[in-house]
């Protein structure tokens, strides 16, 4: 736990602050997800307090509780008398190919059809079998990328570490920092309770790593505003992940909506987003734009594979970033299994998300020292690296969930009523707290208020 705070550290520029880790017991991996969650959560909740006292002279405390933080890189939610949608499309997962095993990440209508077109129409997951089992891992995980889907051939660590793409990633640093010279001209509005308050935030991410980034800007009271494509849908994860924030939809290939859009814009503090590394540029968007709309703007971006090497612009998720960097294999070995074995949960993308926001914390705390904006570049595949290299996990098992660890407060969600699990990091004279409940996408305006 220690060695991996410690390197979350030195990547942020934090300092090595006495962080409390309370409650016992660890998700079963092998890997050490628990203390990955840990440690990604104390740097967010220390990035704060940097912030903090940067701006009042006071630095509160930070407490991670270790059982509330394994939960939470799952689902926070408790729903009351309904279920949140499945997470996975039905033929989405793990495949044996005629050499290996490959996984298919199906969950959104075009990334299902890219995958249809090379092995044709799969009416279940039998059939899709039968078609995946003729391939060859390397020909099918191509074909299905070039047709613009989202495919993962199963690697070792050891074959990750001499691919062209694992050779790239891994010479990466875990945060990369790019300065700006564009005068940042807002000074803080917060307060020790509500550090971000009047800060606003500019989400253009989805599914869970960026998302996750701005709940928990949100919960320090920013103002985030995320938006999404007209036709866009991540129902599995949607409830989950717009607490604390207002929802609209924008096309920008559509004039008027770019209009909309830069105005938005221009006026944001901070922009997050999680589009592949070239994607914003064919929109018209790439930095320099974004530079010029917005002068001193804070920048943090996300993407699967990072951001150099012939992978940086593949489409990728976190179960897909597990197949090719060895975790899965190695989950394998580890449980002695007969088919590739992930981490309990989704941890690259949630550890990546603390991490962004941590990013984008002391981009602001440095930004209101120096009057200058900047940018951090973070990808699930770094973040594989650190949780690799920081050693095996446990096989012991985390004490069950009991009524204790929600919020007794209700959250009235477009769905039903709802609990949250108790938040796991604790800031002294800072609470997390969300002023929104979860809501649907495309449900507000697109404007800040």
């Amino acid at each position: 736990m220690t060695d991996l705070l410690t390197s979350i550290q030195a990547a942020l520029g934090l300092s090595r602050t006495p962080v409390a880790f309370n409650g016992p017991g660890a998700l079963p991996s092998a890997f050490a997800v628990t203390d990955l969650a840990c440690a990604s959560m104390a740097a967010a909740g220390q990035a704060v307090s940097e912030l903090i006292h940067a701006q009042t002279g006071d630095l509160p405390s930070v407490e991670v509780d270790r059982r509330l933080a394994s939960f939470w890189f799952s689902t926070s939610l408790r729903p009351v008398g309904w279920q949140v949608p499945p997470l996975w499309d039905p033929v989405a997962g793990d495949y044996a190919t005629q050499d290996g095993w490959i996984r298919l990440h199906t969950n959104a209508p075009h990334h299902r059809a890219a995958a249809e077109r090379v092995l044709g129409a799969c009416a279940d997951r039998a059939a899709m079998a039968a078609k995946v089992a003729q391939w060859i891992s390397a020909d099918l995980e191509h074909a299905v990328v070039e047709a613009k889907g989202c495919a993962a051939e199963m690697r070792s660590w050891t074959q990750w570490q001499n691919h062209p793409q694992g050779l790239a990633v891994n010479a990466e640093p875990l945060v990369l920092f790019i300065d700006s010279p564009d005068a940042m001209q807002q000074p803080w509005r917060g307060s020790a309770a509500q550090p971000l308050a009047g800060i606003k935030v500019l989400d253009l991410t989805r599914v869970l790593a960026g998302p996750t980034a701005s709940r928990f800007l949100a919960g320090l009271g920013a103002d985030v505003l995320r938006i999404d494509p007209p036709t866009w849908n991540e129902p599995g994860v949607v409830p989950e992940m717009t607490l604390g924030k207002r929802c609209a939809r924008l096309d920008l290939h559509d004039p008027a909506d770019r209009a909309v859009f830069e105005s938005l814009l221009k006026e944001a503090d901070i922009l997050l987003h999680g589009y592949r590394a070239d994607a914003l540029e064919h929109l018209g968007f790439g930095s320099e734009r974004r530079r010029q709309l917005a002068p001193g703007l804070i920048d943090v971006c996300l993407n699967a594979y990072g951001w150099s090497g012939p992978w940086q612009n593949r489409r990728g998720f976190d179960s897909l970033v597990q197949m090719s960097s060895g975790i899965a294999e190695a989950g394998m070995h580890w449980q002695q299994a007969e088919k590739p074995t992930p981490l309990p949960v989704q941890a690259l993308d949630h550890a990546t998300g603390y991490l962004m926001a941590a990013s984008a914390l002391k981009l602001l705390t440095e930004g209101l020292r120096s009057g200058r904006g900047g940018s951090a570049r973070l990808s699930l595949a770094r973040t594989a690296r650190l949780l690799i290299e920081h050693g095996p996990g446990t096989s012991e098992a985390l004490r069950a969930e009991d009524g204790h660890d929600q919020d007794s407060r209700v959250e009235q969600t477009p769905w039903g009523p709802a609990h949250r699990l108790q938040v796991p990091v604790k800031i002294s004279g800072t609470p997390i707290q969300w002023a929104l409940p979860a809501t649907e996408l495309g449900t507000h305006n697109p404007q800040w208020l």
